[in-house]
């Protein structure tokens, strides 16, 4: 039998970044019940990921008013805003291809990219934005080693998507009803089973 690895080693081996993980259906946490995250930065230090599929009673025509910002696109102010996560839920972080340079923009994969300051916005309001964008308010974050802990414990299902054209499906086309059961389709699981499984476990 073979020895279980320190988890300094796990920790090691396992990078997430740009990965998708999925909520198991046993998941409660009102935050993450039934959530679709798509993890931006993974290292020893810690994860940082965005909620992809909780849209909040909010617009981005909300989001101007809010910063006093004036519009000149009336189509940008239909953007729904969602709900990343509950860090720093008073400010903003856009995902958004191309991967366009803000003063505060970090790349994730190939032409897709985060940023977190304001002048995205301000590019918005003068139809200047990147073609595609997904603006949410605060994000998701793991201490070191806490995500690998969850993981290992089944709270989550990880789904690597090196296909930029489905990573940029799901983050920017499909609607945040069907993300669950599309990520599973992916992983080739059945979530209605699992719900099942997990209710019986």
């Amino acid at each position: 039998m073979s020895e279980q690895l320190p988890l300094s080693e796990i920790s090691e081996r396992l990078n997430l970044t740009g990965q998708i993980l999925i909520a198991m259906p046993a998941m409660q946490d009102p935050y993450f019940s039934k959530s679709v995250i798509l993890i931006c930065s993974h290292d020893d230090d810690g994860a940082m990921g965005m909620i992809l599929n909780h849209p909040l009673q909010l617009n981005v025509g909300d989001l101007f008013e809010q910063l006093d910002m004036a519009c000149d696109a009336p189509h940008q102010q239909d953007r729904l805003v969602h709900f990343g996560g509950p860090v720093q839920v008073e400010r903003g972080f856009v995902l958004h291809t191309p991967a366009t340079e803000f003063n505060t923009t970090l790349g994730l994969s190939e032409g897709l990219a985060m940023t977190s300051s304001k002048d995205i916005l301000e590019a918005a309001a003068r139809d200047q934005a990147p073609q595609d964008m997904f603006i949410a308010l605060g994000y998701t974050g793991w201490s070191s080693g806490q995500l690998e802990d969850e993981i290992q414990a089944n709270a989550w299902l990880t789904l690597p998507l090196e296909d930029s054209e489905n990573l940029h499906k799901l983050i920017f086309t499909l609607p945040n009803d069907d993300k669950v059961l599309w990520a599973m389709q992916q992983l080739g699981v059945d979530y209605a089973t699992l719900s099942e499984v997990a209710g019986h476990a």
